[in-house]
């Protein structure tokens, strides 16, 4: 007669790993790394499930585990401080940040089944009491207070709205912004060019009407430079600009 086991159901890998280290109250800082691979090893054998994502996340810890137990044999390496390096100390870290969470989601758990057993009663006021204000004495809410102190604390709130003020800063006025239609300024431009043929880039310049205006106008004539529409030409570096227009008339 086959003699029948019954294995418990582990959510993962860490979940068993886990439940093997409090079966066999070991530290979990310092894991028999040999034994407890055997037993995770014979729980895999036992397994069985159709399912190739949860065998295969158990598969990948099972090599992990082999891994670790390859490097326990090994002499181990020593990082830059000059410490041995444990190589279970990834697994011990996952294993306690996986030990955190299993046990806040048993509060949680908790708490919820708490809260089912909480009944809450509907308010049932009289339509009197529920509307009921307390009424308000202006005598003991004004108190001692008068016009003259009311006059006092608007001043010192007035004073404090002054001090903010930066004595330097507040002179600079208001900076506005210019706005420019670029589509507006390259229908100018394309006109402009249209009508004069050869012109200074120094008469367009001064046919603008603002900062933003000339920066707009210089970068439409560069465009134009670049898409082959114009030529220009400057014979010395201080010299004006001249434009010439390479479109038909």
């Amino acid at each position: 007669m086959a003699l029948s086991v019954k294995l418990e159901v582990f959510e993962g890998p860490l979940d068993l790993l886990l439940h093997l280290i409090e079966k066999n109250k070991v530290d979990i800082y310092d894991i028999p790394i040999v034994e407890i691979t055997e037993q995770y090893l014979d729980y895999i054998r036992q397994m069985e499930t159709e399912d190739m994502n949860v065998m295969s996340e158990f598969l990948v810890m099972a090599a992990t585990l082999l891994d670790i137990k390859c490097k326990m044999l090994l002499p181990k390496e020593v990082n830059e401080e000059g410490e041995e390096e444990d190589p279970r100390a990834e697994l011990v870290q996952k294993l306690l940040e996986y030990k955190m969470y299993k046990y806040m989601s048993f509060e949680l758990k908790d708490r919820q089944v708490d809260a089912e057993k909480t009944f809450y009663k509907a308010p049932t006021l009289p339509k009197e009491v529920a509307e009921y204000r307390q009424p308000i004495d202006y005598e003991e809410l004004v108190g001692d207070m008068t016009l003259n102190k009311l006059h006092e604390i608007f001043k010192s709130m007035m004073k404090r709205q002054v001090d903010r003020i930066d004595p330097i800063r507040s002179t600079y006025g208001k900076i506005e912004k210019d706005e420019v239609n670029m589509d507006e300024k390259i229908a100018y431009v394309e006109h402009y060019i249209r009508s004069h043929r050869n012109f200074s880039f120094r008469t367009l310049l001064s046919k603008q009407h603002g900062k933003m205006e000339i920066i707009v106008t210089f970068l439409v004539i560069l465009e134009m430079m670049k898409t082959g529409r114009i030529n220009i030409v400057q014979e010395n570096i201080f010299d004006d600009i001249l434009i010439t227009s390479n479109e038909a008339a």
